[in-house]
């Protein structure tokens, strides 16, 4: 595994993660004493993904109303114009 130092890590760290992601961990050093190591991800084990969505699981168990997109229309008008009394 390679060390670099942080100077070095600094200026080509897009290319050392690239690196890195591929397999090549590397070592950033300061003053030549090992600080961190940076390798890839592991990736997730078979079953701990995220699940996957049911589409549809709460059909019928609720409905929307016909005038949804209406409703309180007139309240909201109300309280930007003033009441007509």
């Amino acid at each position: 595994m390679k060390t670099v130092n942080i100077h070095e890590a600094k200026t080509h760290l897009s290319r050392l993660v690239e690196e890195a992601a591929k397999g090549e961990g590397f070592v950033i050093a300061k003053a030549g004493k090992p600080m961190v190591k940076v390798v890839p991800l592991e990736d997730a084990p078979a079953g701990a993904s995220k699940k996957k969505r049911r589409i549809g699981f709460l059909d019928g168990q609720f409905s929307v109303p016909d005038d949804f997109d209406t409703m309180f229309a007139k309240e909201i008008e109300d309280m930007f114009y003033g009441e007509d009394k």
